[in-house]
């Protein structure tokens, strides 16, 4: 693989997770935590972008000095660390005088560590353009050796602290806040572990040795896997709760999946609702879905018999079920056997119901509205967790079977 993607990579991967935060950053644009998190993930992508050897000849050339992008990573990275530490600093709050003297601090000391790495860039002289082991290549060099381990010192400060923070804070939360402090925990160890390999690799130079390996070929990867478990640690918390909301609707919309097509046998030519756009939401799609197994079992509700619930929960019950998973078999067999009735008995369709229902009319249908008193003393529970029970029994109980084929049986015995 080219040397440059071990840094395009994490570049693109810190970029798409800022792609995820636009339309949040677009809506809640407001808001300094957001654009906090933003502008975290953005410097990062940045400086893995910077630092590639592609984009370290191309800004060298560019700029006409050598190794320049150097000084410009370094100033890059070291902004990144101390944007991630200041981040974490309001994000976990406390007494705002106590917040905001912090943040001084620590802005004020990166503040100094940049303008200093840029002094001695220009005090020192690197001629020999380096685009993978400048590190290495200039550690026993005046003033650029120094520039280096100052970099690398600054970033390790950042490392520790944020570890630090994250692995406290995650010890007094829970849910998505705590799972994304423990993979930020684990990305700044990667970054420590990142910085650790470098200043090994440059004390190695200052005793003659050559363990360059660490800085050009251990390191990269290392911090490329970095940049992915930080910028998740970022995100988790913030797309963590939408993500649980998406799951559970699309949970609830499947499992509704049984009810809402039994429901459409009561008249096959009439759909429940009417088609809604392929790009929809789970949301939206979940709220039809409920809507047209209101308006369905609004249809079959004349034809519901008590008998058949009775019968079998009486039958559901025998067969070892507790009371409330037989009362949901009683619930799923009745309105089995009332699509058939409903069926054969030619009711009005769902679209002439919701039409003509307000005004208590039964589209001109006779036999529908001679079952409509009855009907008054039979309900069905309409909370979603019975409505996801009695489609869980009307797919997998073979009491529904049953109670389906006799009432199969009686519509076709009736029609004879």
């Amino acid at each position: 693989m080219d040397a440059s993607a071990y840094y395009y990579i994490p570049a693109f991967v810190c970029w798409a997770g800022l792609g995820l935060k636009l339309p949040g950053l677009l809506n809640a644009w407001r808001d300094p935590l957001v654009r906090a998190v933003c502008w975290v993930i953005f410097l990062g992508g940045a400086g893995f972008f910077l630092a590639a050897p592609r984009t370290v000849a191309g800004i060298n050339e560019a700029t006409g000095i050598a190794n320049f992008s150097a000084a410009l990573v370094y100033a890059m990275v070291s902004a990144y660390s101390a944007s991630c530490l200041l981040l974490i600093i309001h994000w976990r709050g406390g007494p705002e005088v106590y917040v905001r003297r912090l943040t001084r601090r620590w802005k004020a000391g990166y503040a100094v560590l940049v303008a200093v790495l840029i002094t001695l860039f220009v005090l020192g002289e690197a001629p020999s353009e380096r685009l993978t082991d400048f590190d290495t290549y200039y550690a026993t060099t005046p003033w650029i050796g120094p520039m280096i381990v100052l970099y690398l010192l600054g970033h390790m400060t950042a490392a520790v602290a944020t570890t630090v923070l994250c692995g406290r804070w995650a010890r007094e939360v829970r849910g998505w806040l705590r799972a994304g402090l423990r993979l930020l925990v684990l990305g700044w160890l990667l970054n420590l572990s990142f910085s650790g390999l470098k200043l090994t690799a440059v004390i190695a130079r200052w005793t003659g040795r050559d363990w360059d390996v660490l800085s050009t070929l251990l390191a990269p990867r290392l911090v490329g896997l970095a940049a992915a478990v930080t910028t998740a640690g970022f995100i988790v918390p913030l797309l963590g709760p939408w993500g649980s909301a998406v799951w559970r609707t699309v949970t609830t919309w499947r499992r509704l999946g049984p009810l809402w097509r039994e429901l459409g046998g009561a008249h096959p030519g009439s759909p429940l609702s009417a088609p809604i756009p392929w790009y929809s939401s789970p949301f939206i799609r979940l709220t039809r879905r409920e809507a047209g197994i209101e308006d369905g079992l609004r249809l079959i509700r004349p034809y519901l018999d008590d008998q058949v619930r009775s019968h079998a929960r009486t039958a559901a019950r025998a067969a070892g079920h507790s009371a409330d998973s037989a009362a949901l078999i009683g619930h799923a067999a009745m309105v089995a056997a009332a699509v058939r009735t409903c069926r054969s008995a030619g009711a009005v369709t769902p679209a002439a119901l919701l039409e003509n229902g307000k005004n208590g009319e039964n589209g001109g249908n006779t036999e529908y509205a001679a079952h409509t008193e009855y009907a008054e003393t039979t309900e069905l529970p309409a909370t979603r967790p019975s409505l996801t029970g009695i489609a869980h029994a009307l797919r997998t109980s073979p009491i529904v079977a049953e109670a389906r084929r006799q009432s199969a049986r009686q519509a076709i015995a009736s029609h004879d």
